[in-house]
């Protein structure tokens, strides 16, 4: 289970790291569709981390229950 977290952490990281990559790029980039393509990289990299928190918290809170009924 470990190794598994690991992985997705770094996919999450590295999906993150390409996020603001473009984001920067978009900004800089002076042509018709890239206000809309800025505006959803902005969008993305602000919605990602909230989502996989969430995710996250749910999945603990939804394990903790199922090991409280178990006991």
């Amino acid at each position: 289970m470990k190794k598994t977290k690991r992985i997705l952490a770094i996919i999450g990281v590295i999906l993150l790291v390409a996020l603001y990559g473009s984001t920067l790029l978009f900004a800089f980039i002076d042509t018709s569709k890239s206000l809309g393509l800025f505006k959803a990289s902005v969008a993305l990299t602000i919605l990602i981390p909230v989502l996989l928190y969430a995710y996250s918290l749910i999945y603990k809170l939804a394990k903790k229950q199922d090991n409280d009924k178990e006991n």
